[in-house]
């Protein structure tokens, strides 16, 4: 990864002001100021001028690229988040990217992205099972939801059996599935130590039983 430009940790008053004349410019829809402050070389000011760009819809493929490659997760994690409304990004990349904010805020970004995302099943249902960071686990789950590819199920059903947080997640992501193996698992989750995952459960079972009856 590039270290072109090195992390502020603190931003200075100089950046400071840069990150202002950055949003006022977005507001007036000055597009050229914005562009002018993507190679800044404090990241706060780079992520202002990528949101900014995009929001004035003049973000250009080459910048989201490096943008997608910066040293800084803040920007990384800037593009994630607009991502949704992109199709110009790499969510693959995203989805791998080392720090945790970022591949959590691509994971949502994916469910968003639901209609055209199938081909990120496999690796979302990698991140659901074997990701370090809880929040990275539980954002796949979602994004495994949302895109409702029965590839995905086995990652959801063995979310089920994760940290309370991913398996209340995990029970909502069994919504647009059906089959002996989610109403077990739901069933299952009937008698969880959360009140919440119980809740849940016992909601889709509700609406199973009602779907059934008529």
């Amino acid at each position: 990864m590039s270290d072109r430009w090195p992390s502020a940790d603190r931003p200075t008053p100089d950046a400071v002001e840069r990150r202002r004349i950055v949003v006022e410019a977005t507001l007036e829809g000055r597009t050229s100021v914005v562009a002018g402050h993507v190679a800044d070389h404090d990241d706060r000011v780079r992520a202002s001028a990528i949101l900014g760009l995009h929001k004035l819809g003049a973000l250009a493929p080459v910048m989201a690229r490096a943008a997608a490659v910066d040293i800084s997760p803040r920007v990384r994690r800037t593009l994630a988040s607009i991502a949704a409304e992109r199709n110009d990004v790499d969510m693959a990349a995203l989805l791998a990217d080392p720090d945790a904010t970022v591949c959590e805020t691509a994971c949502w970004a994916a469910g968003e992205r639901a209609h055209e995302a199938s081909s990120l099943v496999e690796q979302l249902s990698g991140l659901a099972t074997d990701h370090d960071d809880p929040l990275c686990r539980e954002a796949a789950v979602a994004a495994l939801g949302a895109i409702g590819a029965r590839a995905g199920l086995p990652a959801i059903l063995a979310a089920t059996a994760d940290r309370a947080t991913v398996r209340r997640r995990a029970v909502i992501a069994l919504a647009p599935f059906g089959g002996p193996e989610v109403t077990k698992a739901l069933e299952a989750a009937l008698d969880d130590r959360d009140w919440q995952v119980r809740q849940a459960a016992e909601d889709l079972l509700a609406i199973s039983d009602e779907t059934e009856s008529s």
